[in-house]
């Protein structure tokens, strides 16, 4: 193969990696339910268990992407493949809460990927495109909508047992398939030489903190609600497993895929514009979404009047998929920030800021439970969303408008130059 077709070979089978090994990482979404059931835990408990791979998926996510600018992504990323199927396969295999739960820690390795194809990918790629490759490769994130077709299926017709069996198949046959699908340049490395102390200074630069807070609400919130949401389904209106998955995959689905448009977007409007107005359609959106479903009486004139103020199942959907389409587009954006600041270290800063986008991923499905199980109103989860954003938007805004102002006045300085050389 020539070299010309090397970055679409990457793309290509680090997406399809990525894509799996993110479908895996949400298993609990719906493979947390029967468990529940059989369990029988409350809220928070199913909180904390389909948040814990996450946890170990975002710890994970510094090392790996440090190691992937020692090493590449390579090898980096198919050990990490081969490393997470035995745990995956135990699962099946496992009879109390706290199996679940350590088992749960490895599986969560998966999740880690993100950092190591990020900058494996990203460094096949010239600066004008990047952004719209990291896209390509992050619209993995629809491995969540994956596991809401697949996984149901598997365990009507064969138990939840079986499910942990296939997708420990899967990632085997999807590793080797990585493997023999992609390359190496030794090009690539880069910080060979430095210790990890030395690579953690970037935590020093504000901006990071920035992106940490911006990536831990559009990934993070995806995140717990990609985990939560067959479950609120099933809860709040009363579907079947099946059916509550397919339209948490609503959500899912077009949260994943279209982020490759939101690194197209990211690349012609820059990171700063498209972030600003994801995080204003989150905020307009979760404000609906917080209000509970509400039956009151109107006292009039004649008699009393009963009113019911809630969202239907259809609303819900259509509000829930506005949100997914608006993280995809803010995934790719916040990372092209990072592609923008930090191209000779991309590896350490996609850890960091993955390491905080997973944690929000792992803190907000605990919240949504324990708060569920303190209130008894479940869009109180979206309530918790709202005040996120909240605090998004006004760091954005307060973080960035010295630089909105420095380059309004830039063009009116730069003009008068040539006019005084003139003269």
């Amino acid at each position: 193969m020539s070299t010309d077709r090397r970055p679409l070979a990457v793309l290509v089978s680090s997406t399809f990696a990525f894509t799996i090994c993110f479908a895996i990482w949400m298993m609990f979404a719906v493979l947390g339910i029967p468990i529940k059931t059989s369990l029988g835990l409350n809220e928070t408990e199913f909180g904390l268990l389909v948040a814990t791979p996450v946890l170990s998926g975002a710890l994970v996510r510094v090392p790996l992407g440090i190691w992937t600018d020692r090493y590449g992504g390579r090898i980096v990323f198919f050990t990490l493949m081969l490393a997470c199927a035995l745990p995956i396969w135990m699962i099946s295999h496992a009879t109390a809460y706290w199996h679940f739960l350590v088992l749960g820690l490895f599986v969560g390795l998966a999740g880690g990927s993100f950092s190591v194809g990020t900058p494996y990918v990203a460094r096949w790629f010239g600066k004008e495109r990047r952004g719209l490759a990291m896209g390509v490769f992050g619209a993995g994130n629809s491995g969540s909508a994956l596991t809401k077709f697949v996984a149901p299926a598997i365990i009507a017709a064969l138990g939840w047992q079986a499910l942990p069996k296939v997708y420990a198949a899967v990632m085997v046959a999807t590793a080797l398939l990585f493997w023999f699908g992609t390359y190496s340049d030794p090009s690539h490395k880069s910080a060979s030489g430095e210790s990890f102390a030395a690579q953690m200074r970037v935590l020093k630069d504000p901006r990071v903190w920035r992106y940490c807070q911006y990536y831990s609400v559009v990934f993070g919130g995806y995140v717990a609600l990609a985990l939560w949401m067959t479950k609120y389904y099933v809860g709040e209106y009363g579907f079947g497993l099946k059916e509550a998955a397919l339209l948490a995959a609503c959500f899912s689905l077009p949260g994943g895929v279209l982020r490759a448009l939101g690194g197209w977007i990211s690349d012609r409007f820059g990171a700063y514009k498209v972030t600003w107005y994801v995080m204003w359609v989150c905020w307009v959106c979760f404000f609906i979404l917080s209000y509970p479903q509400t039956t009151m009486s109107v006292k009039t004139v004649s008699s009393t009047m009963d009113l019911h103020i809630g969202l239907g199942p259809v609303t819900f959907t259509l509000l829930l998929f506005v949100v997914g389409v608006a993280m995809a587009i803010g995934k790719a954006s916040v990372f092209r920030f990072i592609a923008d600041d930090f191209s000779d270290n991309i590896g350490a800063v996609s850890g960091v800021v993955g390491l905080a986008g997973g944690l929000g991923g792992f803190i907000l499905p605990i919240m949504f439970g324990a708060i569920v199980d303190l209130t008894g109103i479940r869009s109180s989860s979206f309530m918790l969303l709202y005040g996120t954003v909240c605090v998004s938007l006004v760091w954005m805004h307060f973080s960035f408008k010295p630089q909105t102002r420095a380059a309004v006045a830039a063009p009116a300085h730069s003009s008068t130059k040539p006019l005084r050389k003139a003269a």
